[in-house]
């Protein structure tokens, strides 16, 4: 296997080369494939960006039949037929069917384009500064986002230079069981002697992914959402990971009933892996003028056609949501079993998440490691998460067959029982 231009060219700033040091060529839904031939189960999915697994053989035609045509591929933010397509398949699809209003905006093709773009509009739709976001949130690394960003690891890559605009207030649970967090930031906004700049909104994602797959409440977010509404407060739903039916909705928040103000989308809104995010916000909080905000990869054409796919093949119906919690309650029964397992050999572990966004919580950074470099070797590809590193994460394909979500998790089983025997 040939890895030394590989080395030797890229920056040290690379990640996951680190913990899966391996040449991929191919792919295949919930299947990776090295260039020595070598199979591994795929419970990493792109950090979440392949929700429909590699080479989606119905996503993929759409795009093939796309550039078989010398269709648009690169528009700036241009009307074109793809962006139609899209927002015709967004509104028809997702949107009316959930009784929401929203108006789209493309920042950009990455996730942290989408927090900057939403925060940026709450700044100018309320005339405030500030933004409230949560212990263990991660929106981002460009400096807005990075400012509502709570791993120190990201906070001092800046040089020195100081994250500004974001108050952080704890995240639900974050005080233990029995305590409601949000009762701190209430009392906050009631205290004109807090120190809590009265914010222009709140950023919230409802299950942490880098956090380390730390779940809101549903009664927790159905309050945060009142304590917005009552300080007229924007609500930002960061969607960028838990979106896209990760958590067994297409929207994470539809768990809980509520309709944010504003939402981040990306990842796997593309279908297909390539580069896509935007934000919906509704029609009133629309005070751009034009060009205010800009960027060149607005109108990626790629992007809107597989997405369009996407939403046409999984979500025209509730079939696929419902794959999803049988899937999400499958890997969470099976996350119990290897918790209870780890605990028996006197390591305390915990299973939490919704859907198929998991984690099992083993207290470690190094025990996480451990076991991830174990499964690695045993032919599954799986991370961690968690301000240590302590949460062995799955982001499997939500389109993997019973087949691969057994073998993957036979793998993980094996892989902990092997490294801390």
């Amino acid at each position: 296997m040939q890895t030394q231009i590989l080395e030797r060219m890229e920056s040290d700033v690379r990640t996951y080369s680190r913990s899966f040091p391996v040449v991929f060529t191919k792919a295949q839904n919930a299947r990776l494939t090295d260039e020595d031939g070598r199979e591994y189960i795929d419970f990493l999915a792109g950090a979440g960006t392949l929700n429909y697994g590699h080479n989606n053989p119905h996503i993929k035609q759409a795009l093939l039949e796309y550039l078989a045509e010398d269709n648009i591929i690169h528009g700036l933010d241009f009307w074109t037929a793809a962006k139609r397509d899209y927002l015709e398949a967004l509104e028809e699809i997702v949107l009316k069917p959930r009784g929401l209003d929203y108006k789209v905006q493309f920042p950009g093709p990455t996730g942290t384009n989408a927090v900057e773009a939403a925060i940026r509009l709450a700044r100018n739709a309320k005339g405030r500064h500030n933004i409230v976001t949560f212990t263990n949130g991660f929106h981002g690394v460009t400096m807005g986002a990075l400012a509502t960003t709570g791993n120190r690891k990201f906070r001092e890559a800046t040089g020195g230079v100081p994250t500004v605009g974001g108050s952080f207030l704890p995240f639900d649970g974050y005080m233990g069981e029995g305590t409601d967090t949000l009762d701190y930031f209430e009392k906050l906004l009631g205290d004109k002697s807090g120190g809590l700049d009265v914010p222009a909104a709140v950023i919230v994602e409802t299950v942490q992914g880098e956090g380390g797959i730390n779940v809101a409440g549903l009664d927790w977010l159905k309050r945060l959402e009142r304590i917005c509404r009552d300080h007229d407060i924007l609500l930002i739903a960061d969607d960028i990971q838990a979106g896209c039916g990760r958590t067994g909705k297409f929207f994470s928040f539809e768990h809980a009933g509520i309709t944010p103000d504003i939402v981040a989308n990306s990842k796997s809104l593309s279908g297909l892996g390539l580069p896509f995010a935007q934000v919906l916000m509704r029609p009133e909080l629309d005070v751009w003028k034009p060009g205010q905000y800009n960027g060149t990869f607005r109108g990626f054409a790629l992007a809107f056609t597989t997405a369009a796919a996407a939403l046409r093949t999984y979500w025209a119906d509730d079939a696929f949501e419902q794959e999803v919690a049988r899937k999400g309650e499958v890997v969470a029964k099976r996350f119990q079993k290897i918790a209870g397992m780890l605990n028996e050999l006197g390591f305390e572990a915990t299973e939490r998440g919704r859907g198929l966004m998991r984690g099992i919580d083993v207290g470690s950074g190094d025990i996480a490691d451990k076991i991830t470099h174990k499964a690695f070797e045993n032919g599954l590809v799986i991370e961690t998460s968690g301000q240590d590193g302590e949460v062995v994460k799955c982001l499997c394909p939500l389109t993997i067959t019973d087949e691969e979500l057994a073998r993957g998790l036979d793998i993980l089983e094996t892989s902990a029982r092997e490294a801390l025997s």
